[in-house]
């Protein structure tokens, strides 16, 4: 028999994409009562394995309760302890998810604060925990002793002999794959300067674990999260944290239990805090993510070769994934440069303009020029240049009439656009004019032998590019005349589709503020400067009608029905296509993947919140079929026009989503063909989900 792969996994299986689901759990407690704990953490454990979880993390001195004190030399309570170890260790044979369950234990002649983990009836290691409190409320040194120095040694619990130090990391194998490394710590432990779980992760962890006690001030909660957060930051890895909650004892403390998991410094989950019964926090921890990311920061590994640390004892287990389907059990934005939540696009919206508008000026300080000079054609792009262009001079000192713009009506300009373009140009109060391109393209038409100067409704791409080129040599030369700097209008998805035309064409200006600015974000911050009192209501009528407006070239001249050119019809939606683009050139995930995340995020079975500013008319679904052949696109017009990206003006960097400068954050050879990661497509993303 074949051996199993995550490909024969269903296609919407999180683990077939590389995920490991986590949990941290909070069950009830009952004071020194081992059984019942060890039964209310079955019940968890069982729910865990129901709901497709692979690795479980409980509380600190959860089989015991933590908070209580002297009984924690009682012979009684520490014989009971192991004996719920033994029931969790023999019902662990017929359930999936490896777990980690806090217990005192005996060893050596001390008794340690430990965490034990287990799968497949297996106890396959004991973490002491190294650095025991004992201010405030806290007095553990009273009871445990540290497992400072406690490496390579093993420990006798519940009849078996298990790995037992501070030295040991786990690495989970999925279906003949290296799923993920994990290693634990025990509360206190990443209170401190250096935790555990940074060595761990610098030799290879990539899912920290850290079980809890941890009673509950005011503040306090958020100090965790802080701590959590930055700690998964910091080793580029997740954190899965679990605190003690009901049922401890409250004779001088109270308890919440709160359970969060934590990725690269943000939160994917956090369980309901004070709750009445147990609880689980399950997400979706992306380890193909956090291994692409340590691949890239190099400091990183850097960091890892300069330590010089006792070696780790790994420790080997192979998890069995769920077969069915699972809805992906993490944070997943439909618009990866554009946050849903609002309060956060605000803020986001507010630094994104700044940044334009710093970078501009400082590029106009630093020529000796005043002047500014702009295309203004009424669509998305050129209108929040212009307002950049507009802020420009406001933060200069300058007259707003430095800026020198233009709408350059064409063949198939509309009414509508050009109105536009004039309103907004008349409401900033900038220098306006108008220089109508036709009659010097049909002169270009005439004396290349175009079949359009004879009257022909030739509409090709010599046709589209023609007027596209001549609107940017005027702006050179308007330029040259009038002692300026062209402001280039293209946005990010135009560079990642080549969607521009190359050299003498709105592929090149002096500077371009808008060049690592996605068109979905473009609309964002035209929404956030209409909702401002950056601009006036005049103003604002405008930007809300270019929002309104059909994204559209306006190249070809519409046809008999009055059909418009579309843009999004040519090179796809551009709200999957900015998607496309974040996860290829951001985190280079394999092309089946970003399938499987934009049909998570855009299929119609899709749950996913939609930023509050998006119309409902705009709020479109799409199936797998459509999404693939999407994609498919993009990677073909990705690869086919590097050469343009290239050779691109300088603009400033926006978000950490990055940008395709070959200054910057995207070098790749002009003569890089597409076809692996077509066929990578092609073999792994099928085309109904």
């Amino acid at each position: 028999m074949a051996k199993r792969t995550p490909t024969d996994l269903p296609f919407r299986s999180p683990y077939r994409h590389g995920f490991v689901r986590v949990a941290g759990c909070v069950p009830l407690t009952a004071v020194a009562d081992p059984a019942r704990n060890a039964a209310e953490t079955l019940a968890l454990l069982e729910r865990g394995h129901a709901e497709g979880v692979a690795l479980m993390t409980f509380p600190e001195l959860g089989l015991s309760a933590y908070s209580i004190d002297d009984l924690f030399h009682q012979e009684a309570l520490l014989d009971a302890v192991e004996a719920g170890l033994a029931t969790l260790v023999e019902a662990s044979r017929k359930l999936r998810p490896a777990f980690v369950v806090g217990a005192p234990l005996r060893g050596e002649s001390r008794l340690y604060n430990c965490a034990v983990i287990i799968q497949g009836g297996t106890i396959l290691g004991v973490v002491p925990k190294t650095y025991l409190p004992n201010y405030r409320e806290y007095y553990e040194r009273r009871w445990f002793a540290s497992g400072l120095g406690v490496v390579g040694r093993t420990l006798t619990v519940a009849g078996q002999a298990a790995p037992f130090g501070t030295d040991l990391l786990f690495d989970i194998e999925m279906l003949g794959r290296a799923a993920a490394t994990f290693a634990v710590e025990i509360c206190e432990d990443v209170w401190t300067p250096e935790p555990p779980s940074t060595a761990a992760a610098m030799a290879g962890a990539e899912i920290l674990l850290n079980l809890s006690a941890s009673n509950i001030v005011i503040g306090k909660a958020r100090e965790r999260q802080l701590l959590c957060a930055s700690q998964s930051l910091r080793c580029q890895a997740a954190y899965v944290y679990s605190a003690a909650g009901p049922g401890e004892s409250t004779t001088d403390n109270a308890w919440d239990g709160q359970a969060a998991v934590f990725e690269l410094g943000a939160q994917l989950v956090e369980s309901r805090r004070f709750p009445t019964a147990s609880t689980l926090a399950i997400a979706d921890v992306d380890v193909l993510r956090l291994r692409q990311e340590r691949r890239r920061t190099v400091t990183f590994g850097d960091a890892a070769v300069s330590r010089t640390r006792t070696p780790f004892r790994r420790i080997a287990l192979e998890i069995a994934p769920p077969e069915g389907v699972l809805e992906l059990a993490r944070p997943l934005e439909r618009f990866p440069f554009v946050p849903s939540d609002s309060a956060r696009l605000i803020e986001e919206c507010h630094e994104a303009y700044n940044i334009q508008v710093q970078g501009l000026a400082q590029r106009l300080k630093s020529t000796g020029l005043t002047k500014l000079i702009i295309g203004v054609s009424g669509g998305l792009d050129s209108t929040q240049a212009l307002l950049v262009a507009a802020k420009v001079m406001d933060a200069l000192g300058l007259p707003r009439t430095n800026v020198l713009a233009w709408t350059m009506p064409g063949f198939a300009t509309s009414e509508g656009t050009k109105a536009n373009a004039w309103r907004l140009m008349t409401a900033l109060g900038v220098t306006a004019a108008e220089l109508d391109i036709r009659p010097t393209a049909m002169t270009m038409f005439e004396t290349m032998g175009h079949p359009f100067a004879g009257g022909e409704p030739v509409h090709d791409v010599t046709f589209e590019n023609v007027q596209a080129g001549l609107r940017t040599d005027y702006l050179f030369r308007l330029a040259n005349q009038h002692g300026g700097l062209v402001v280039g209008t293209g946005d990010l998805s135009e560079l990642a589709l080549g969607w521009c035309t190359y050299g003498v064409g709105d592929h090149m200006s002096h500077y371009n503020p808008n060049a690592s600015v996605s068109k979905t974000l473009i609309q964002h911050l035209i929404r956030f400067l209409a909702d401002s009192s950056e601009v006036d209501d005049e103003t604002t009528d405008v930007l809300r009608d270019v929002l309104a407006s059909e994204i559209s070239p306006e190249l070809i001249p519409a046809s008999h029905s009055g059909e418009t050119q579309s843009t999004e019809a040519s090179v796809g939606p551009y709200a999957l296509q900015d998607f496309n683009l974040h996860y290829l050139a951001r985190y280079g995930f394999p092309p089946s993947r970003i399938a499987y995340l934009s049909f998570e995020a855009w299929g119609p079975h899709s749950t996913r919140s939609w930023p509050a500013e998006i119309p409902q008319k705009d709020r479109k679904t799409h199936d797998l079929r459509a999404i693939k052949s999407w994609l498919r696109l993009f990677l073909t017009r990705f690869f086919a026009n590097q050469f343009k990206r290239s050779a691109v003006p300088n603009g400033p960097k926006i978000s950490s989503g990055g940008a395709l400068s070959p200054r910057g954050d995207w070098r790749m050879p002009s003569d890089a063909r597409v076809d692996a990661w077509i066929a990578e497509l092609d073999a792994n993303t099928p085309d109904e989900g």
